[in-house]
């Protein structure tokens, strides 16, 4: 948040502004190295972009940043500060950097920075904090805050400002997670005077791991094996498999294991599927596409048909394994993964391991000394060759219309896979519509498709999380897909995003309602009168902040959008679909047949 418009209305909130004589005292030491310099020039080595809100807490900080020239992307909610920084990450795997001052703006960013803590995604929030003397009247303890949600707090002070700036780049690369970096407030425009050596961010030591979530050790027939034994174990049922698939998941694509995966199931005759987070690892003919609640359905039958499944640094949640219903109920699923145990009790072996060092390793077990690395052991390829010839081209292409003459979903995601630059990053809030372009539109790779809120289940990130994977990725054509209710949530970045992202679409599935709430309970017979959106007009919202944009009520609307990309695609254009609420996605239906067939148990 900005600071009030005085200091007089600072000190009525509590919130924003010190006295002006605090204010005369930080100016005045501005010529001088301060805390705040010495912070902001080991950010600057560490970023090429960074994402923030200015407020009495990170103004010393910030001018800095902004005055030495680093790219400095100013959001206009905290929370986007954050998602932007998650999102550059997830699009192009370098550590982030993102800014809020102390107290509301702290809090502001919160939700967002559950979500990047959950992903594992390495960033860095530098943020005010209370001053050193102790909390004012509007301070909270924001250690103990970030605390409940998983996050580390490290602390500078005047000597060692460079060595703990070190430190939260060094935790947050090394722990795949989320470190907050605070300056009090009575040290940001302190001169900083000599500075600690900084330690080697190889030797930082990364926290223990906490409990595996959503099952462990007590559902895997064989969860204690580690390394070579328990390799030697799953190579053994690879040998023997009639009909292997391998399912890679983001911890395969963090692991650089996508090439060795691939050639291991070329070895075996196997098929190949994904995460969501893992799409086109594989880049091969051989790939069913996304497992889980995106399949589609004949690829949900051949899953089905495996005997033996080697899942790779894919956490088989319940949504994944389509609520436990994704593998033959005799099949072996071998879960390999770099937590201490197994995270689904849908496996009944599970190997810790490296992805990478663990598929080479499978590679040599199931090649016998003196052969040759290429060839098939045992061909499941050879029994359903129609996979290779694309089980896409055999969807059938969905109907205009749903019977209220609102647009079905399926169909637009459809045409815009048709109409949309191939070279394209695809970001996905959250909510109902969440898996119409991941089954229906391809992508070029896996940091191309980013499904953020999933992990602390949110709506409202998508708008800013769009402008850091535009920052990240200014080559690709940015797409951001969301829902009404998660678009207006996150407004307020809207116009960040007409003011930052060089060439994008921002596609509104727009049903009038939140929809996943309005499938899981208006159904159970609860009023849905809390679940109705009177419908807005975001293309005229976003017309009005300066993007092109469009009210699409037929496919043949789609024609402005293209007039808009053949003439250069320069800037953002807000499509705003009107969707039917009588679609409902089929993931959403097996999720509600499991619950109420347990509601009738």
């Amino acid at each position: 948040m900005s600071a009030p418009a005085s200091v007089s209305e600072g000190l009525a909130t509590g919130a924003r502004v010190e006295s002006a004589a605090t204010f005369a005292a930080g100016l005045s030491a501005a010529a001088r190295a301060t805390v705040s310099d010495v912070v902001a020039d080991v950010t600057a080595r560490h970023s090429e972009v960074v994402f923030g809100l200015m407020g009495n807490g990170n103004a010393f900080f910030t001018s800095n940043l902004t005055r030495r020239g680093i790219r400095y992307i100013s959001a206009r909610h905290e929370a986007g500060t954050v998602a932007m920084a998650d999102a550059y990450h997830r699009a192009s795997g370098r550590v982030a950097t993102a800014t809020v001052t102390y107290g509301a703006g702290f809090t502001n960013s919160l939700t967002a920075l559950a979500e990047a803590a959950m992903a594992r995604i390495p960033l860095v929030l530098v943020v005010g904090d209370a001053p050193t003397t102790g909390p004012r009247p509007w301070d909270i303890d924001q250690r103990m805050v970030a605390a409940g949600l998983g996050v580390e707090t490290i602390t500078v002070d005047a000597g060692t400002a460079r060595q703990r700036t070190e430190e939260a780049y060094a935790a947050a690369l090394s722990g795949r997670r989320p470190v907050v970096l605070a300056i009090p407030y009575d040290l940001a425009a302190v001169e900083a005077g000599p500075q600690e050596a900084a330690p080697n961010a190889l030797m930082y030591v990364v926290p223990a791991e906490p409990t595996a979530r959503n099952g462990g050790a007590d559902h895997a027939a064989d969860a204690g094996s580690d390394g070579p034994a328990g390799l030697a174990g799953a190579a053994a049922l690879l040998a023997g498999a009639e009909r292997p698939l391998i399912l890679a998941g983001r911890g395969a694509v963090l692991a650089g294991a996508g090439l060795e995966l691939r050639a291991l199931g070329d070895r075996l005759g196997a098929l190949f599927a994904t995460s969501v987070m893992a799409r086109n690892l594989f880049d091969s003919p051989w790939d069913l596409g996304i497992a889980g609640g995106f399949a589609t359905p004949p690829a949900v039958e051949l899953m089905r048909s495996a005997d033996v499944v080697l899942v790779v640094g894919a956490g088989l949640n319940t949504f994944q394994t389509r609520y436990g219903t994704l593998f033959a109920p005799g099949a072996a699923v071998v879960q390999i993964d770099e937590l201490p145990a197994a995270t689904s009790p849908v496996a009944t072996h599970f190997v810790r391991a490296d992805a990478a060092v663990a598929a080479a390793a499978l590679m040599d077990l199931l090649t016998p000394e003196g052969e040759p690395r290429t060839g098939v052991l045992r061909g499941w390829r050879a029994q359903v060759p129609h996979v290779a010839d694309g089980l896409r081209a055999a969807v059938v292409p969905a109907v205009e219309f749903a019977p209220d003459r609102r647009l079905n979903p399926p169909a637009v995601a459809q045409a815009l896979d048709a109409l949309l630059p191939a070279e394209r990053t695809i970001v996905q809030d959250g909510g109902h519509f969440i898996g119409w372009m991941p089954m229906h539109a391809a992508v070029p790779d896996p940091a191309a498709l980013m499904m953020v809120g999933t992990a602390f289940q949110t709506i409202g990130l998508g708008l800013p999380s769009a402008v850091g994977a535009a920052a990240a990725r200014p080559d690709r054509f940015t797409v951001l897909v969301s829902g009404d209710g998660g678009a207006l949530m996150g407004l307020a970045d809207l116009e960040t995003a007409v003011r930052s992202i060089p060439s994008g679409l921002v596609v509104v599935f727009n049903d009038a309602a939140y929809g996943a709430e309005l499938h899981q309970y208006a159904v159970r017979g609860l009023d849905p009168a809390a679940m109705l959106i009177d419908e807005v007009d975001f293309s005229a919202v976003g017309r009005a902040m300066g993007a092109s944009g469009v009210k699409m009520r037929s496919l043949a609307d789609l024609d402005v959008l293209r007039d808009w990309l053949a003439g250069g695609a320069r800037g953002l254009f807000i499509l705003d679909v009107a969707i039917s609420q009588t679609v409902v996605a089929d993931y959403m239906r097996e999720s509600m047949a499991g619950i109420l067939a347990e509601q009738e148990n």
